[in-house]
């Protein structure tokens, strides 16, 4: 028989009444008696306290900043000793990187199927100064929005040249995808190749001579053809675009560096003060063939008749063009204001050029009123040559080698690798891409789609890589993917797997 205690015969029967009791808390009216975890029940106790007691919590939120201020004391002290100094730039960078808003811009930027512009402001007044009329003086550094999206227009019209050469590089292309539905093509540009082999070689192999000229389809012109453009921009503008090396003979072409005379209605062969232009690229310009007319003379023919058909009009010529089309973008606007009977103001917007010709050239260019902006990328090595003296397109050195006279000046006058860089330059640092791989190969360096990529992501010399750039990464990702991040190629991965890749509007690179 069990012996039960009062104590115990006490707790059964409030354990009867806890358990059989249905009336509602006298706390919390509202909310039926039930069983909670105990730190629920604790919670829940003491809101109730407080509600009866009234008591502020003032005390209490003192007490919290106090521990929370000497915790914050011990935390600087223990990490004041570490130089985190440096540690906390890639750290901050990392966080943002991965933040919602960045990871959600990152997908619209790697994605197949979106494609965003900046938007399109109305020019109006500002295209002579977006034109160069100031030497964009106060433009460039930091880069004038407007000013941005008309360097990356400009881009993506060579890009439509490389595109149009590559869907029939033996031929003529029958349509050139113009990036702006607003202008319409109104010539084809054509450039002959021409290397001459000794004359022993063409004794023994006459044959052969066919493998020393090569007519290749080179750019286009456009014009401008909507009135509401026309309007928005304040003229009607024509362009000249131009693409790089594409051909062998045209490669050998690049290799002839030497510096010979423009010419002159009185050439004077003695003067060493003539303008002087590299051999292959006047070569180039300059020769025609059986087939097909000289470039200089189809462009001029070409240009002279538009300038005749919208006389009376507000016209502007932009000669635009990448690496070697860059380098004979100079030659045609210095020809086009000499030949071109009242011809429109003339302005040059090149891509990763060389230097073409020498000091001479370059003070005829602005003699004549050409105005000439050149991108350069710091890590491209297309830019520095050719050419002797890596520094003699700095007008301060020129003006002290002028007024010293001396040595220097006579070498650099009689030498025949002279050469100058022409106009205002807008410089931009792959480094500074967050996208690109710091130690990426020549090929990217040289990249037109790099190149855009860069331009649309500068703000400043002093500036990181500009937040809120609009150009898509797809192009760069298929024509540089190995010097791409590998970060950013497998997000690109991810977010497009199981989607058929259409190449048919991605332009080929053209470094290859």
């Amino acid at each position: 028989m069990q012996t039960l205690s009062p104590n115990a015969d006490l707790f059964h029967a409030k354990r009867r009444h806890f358990t059989c009791s249905t009336k509602t808390s006298t706390f919390i009216p509202t909310k039926p008696l039930s069983i909670f975890p105990s730190t629920k029940i604790n919670r829940e106790h003491l809101r109730n306290l407080d509600n009866v007691l009234k008591t502020s919590s003032t005390s209490i939120d003192n007490f919290n900043v106090k521990v929370s201020t000497r915790q914050d004391k011990t935390t600087t002290k223990l990490l004041g000793g570490l130089n985190l100094a440096r540690l906390w730039p890639q750290m901050k960078a990392a966080v943002e990187e991965m933040s919602p808003k960045n990871l959600k811009r990152l997908q619209r930027l790697l994605s197949k199927s979106s494609e965003e512009r900046s938007p399109k402001n109305k020019l109006g007044s500002k295209w002579r100064e977006l034109h160069g009329s100031n030497n964009w003086a106060g433009l460039l550094d930091p880069l004038d929005e407007n000013l941005r999206r008309e360097l990356v227009r400009y881009g993506e019209f060579v890009q439509a040249a490389y595109h149009a050469f590559h869907s029939d590089p033996e031929g003529s292309p029958r349509d050139v995808a113009l990036p702006d539905g607003s202008y319409k093509v109104t010539k084809s540009l054509y450039a002959t190749s021409s290397v001459r082999f000794p004359k022993w070689i063409d004794d023994v192999a006459p044959d052969m001579r066919w493998m020393t000229k090569q007519t290749s389809w080179v750019g286009y012109v456009a014009v401008c053809d909507d009135p509401r453009e026309i309007r928005r921009m304040g003229r009607r503008e024509i362009v000249i675009a131009l693409r790089g090396t594409a051909t062998l003979l045209e490669w050998s072409e690049n290799f002839r560096p030497n510096l010979v005379s423009m010419p002159e209605p009185k050439p004077d062969p003695s003067d060493p003060t003539r303008p002087k232009v590299e051999c292959g690229f006047n070569s180039l310009y300059t020769t025609g063939s059986q087939h097909a007319p000289s470039l200089a003379d189809s462009l001029v023919g070409e240009i002279s008749r538009l300038v005749d058909l919208y006389a009376g009009e507000e016209l502007s010529i932009s000669v635009t063009g990448h690496s070697l089309g860059a380098a004979i973008a100079l030659l045609a606007a210095d020809d086009i204001a000499e030949r071109v009977p009242h011809a429109p103001p003339v302005s040059v917007f090149s891509f990763g050029g060389p230097r073409v010709g020498n000091r001479e050239f370059a003070d005829r260019l602005d003699s004549k009123g050409v105005k000439v902006l050149r991108v350069v990328n710091s890590q491209d090595v297309v830019t520095k040559v050719p050419g002797i003296f890596a520094d003699n397109d700095n007008k301060n050195k020129q003006g002290q080698n002028r007024n010293n006279g001396g040595i220097m000046e006579m070498v650099e006058r009689n030498n025949p690798w002279a050469y100058s860089h022409v106009g205002a330059e807008l410089r931009v640092d792959m480094k500074m891409s967050p996208y690109l791989k710091p130690n990426a190969d020549v090929a990217c360096c040289h990249d037109l789609e790099a190149y855009l990529h860069l331009v649309d992501g500068f703000l400043a010399s002093n500036c990181p890589f500009r937040a809120n750039a609009k150009r898509s990464l797809r192009k760069l990702l298929d024509e540089q993917r190995s010097n791409v991040k590998v970060l950013y190629t497998g997000k690109s991965l991810r977010l497009n797997r199981g989607t058929v890749l259409d190449y048919g509007d991605v332009l080929p690179s053209p470094s290859s």
